[in-house]
């Protein structure tokens, strides 16, 4: 089964299927899904990952924060808060 994890970049996050990211591939990843590009294709060396749409919280298996120029918003905040509560350890790449 897939894991399932945030990827939280600045005051944006991403719900994704796939393993912990390390920073290299976290800083990929933003930078392919920051901006929606219609009929854009994942490079290869990403096509591990994808955004999920459906999770539920309890689901959640790791959280990594990459480098941003904006705060972490208050609501994803909260929910790093209640994830390491849980236990998971939540990766600082910045």
């Amino acid at each position: 089964m897939e894991k399932v994890g945030i990827l939280v970049h600045g005051d944006n996050h991403f719900i994704v299927r796939g393993p912990l990211p390390d920073r290299e591939t976290a800083l990929a990843l933003v930078r392919h899904w920051a901006v929606i590009q219609i009929g854009a294709i994942t490079p290869p060396d990403l096509q591990r990952w994808r955004i999920s749409s459906r999770e539920f919280r309890e689901n959640l298996e790791w959280a990594a924060i990459a480098p941003a120029e904006s705060e972490i918003s208050a609501a994803v905040a909260e929910l790093l808060n209640g994830l390491s509560a849980r236990g998971i350890t939540i990766h600082d790449l910045r």
